[in-house]
């Protein structure tokens, strides 16, 4: 049997902004990826895997430039990775239509976090 429990939050002003922020970054976190499978197939590449893919943010996410990253739970962009290749995956097993980038103005903001830590 599987249970379930619903939670629901009341967050304070400097919790929201902390929301936001990891949305933010899982958002940018899976257009980066879902880019560089488009760049790697127009190339003539094969599929990059997940993992391969998550090791390349890693080292992104070290340099000067997003800095800000290493504020966020890896969690959060390494679930975002997972489904933008699982999107991507799908596409070509005609699964569903091709994937779209996220934005603010579209997308829902939303984040993974794994239970254990909340």
């Amino acid at each position: 049997m599987v249970k379930a429990i619903k939670v629901m939050l009341i967050p304070n002003n400097v919790q929201k902004t902390k929301m936001f922020q990891y949305a933010g970054a899982s958002r940018f976190a899976y257009n980066w990826a879902l880019a560089r499978e488009i760049e790697n197939y127009e190339k003539g590449g094969k599929f990059l895997s997940d993992a391969e893919l998550r090791k390349e943010f890693t080292k992104l996410r070290h340099s000067d430039e997003y800095a800000w990253l290493l504020s966020i739970s890896n969690n959060v962009t390494k679930q975002a990775i997972k489904d933008a290749c699982t999107a991507y995956k799908n596409f070509f097993k005609g699964l569903q239509k091709f994937p779209r980038f996220k934005s603010k103005k579209r997308s829902m903001p939303k984040f993974y976090q794994d239970n254990v830590k909340i």
